[in-house]
């Protein structure tokens, strides 16, 4: 396999532990002031699912990865470049907010700027997408067919259980 092909699986990996760093101290902070986890049962399901993601990713690739042809890397490439700069932009926007669990913390408004402003749960479009993408960029096909399937599975669980969050926190302000 192509080094270009071990760093980019690599650095993509990193960003993942990085993105669980971060998460877990957001996680810290807003139970500090508070916060309560919603839908706890579910989320190992997402820690299985993405582990798996990057093990068929690997095992995959590994046996059918064949050369990048140079415009198709480019395509891909761009494409999941700029899916990471939208994932950084719903990061950024939500700030200490952002977390890959389900925490509501009384009393704060919820946070309505940036790709927030447009439509709700962007960072699961762009997870979506990388699964599609990523799995491309290394040339696994089946990968790339199960995981997005396996994550709209995850959301017909999770999205539910955030927006009733988000309503019960919502409406508990009004008053």
């Amino acid at each position: 396999m192509p080094v270009v092909f071990m760093f980019l699986l690599g650095a993509i990996i990193l960003q993942r532990l990085v993105e669980l760093i971060v998460a877990n101290a957001n996680r810290k902070w807003a139970y500090e002031r508070g916060g309560r986890e919603y839908g706890e049962s579910h989320y190992k399901w997402f820690i299985i699912v993405h582990t798996l993601f990057f093990i068929s990713l690997a095992i995959e690739s590994s046996i059918y990865f064949n050369e990048w042809k140079p415009s198709h890397f480019l395509l891909l490439f761009s494409i999941f470049t700029a899916l990471q700069l939208f994932r950084v932009w719903c990061i950024l926007s939500l700030g200490k907010y952002w977390n890959t669990r389900v925490i509501v913390i009384p009393g704060h408004e919820i946070v309505a700027k940036g790709p927030y402003r447009f439509f709700k749960h962007p960072n699961y479009w762009v997870v979506f997408m990388e699964f599609i993408i990523i799995s491309l960029l290394f040339q696994a096909y089946a990968t790339a067919i199960i995981f997005p399937v396996l994550h709209l599975l995850l959301l017909r669980v999770r999205i539910p259980i955030e927006e009733k969050a988000l309503n019960q926190f919502s409406a508990a302000d009004q008053f």
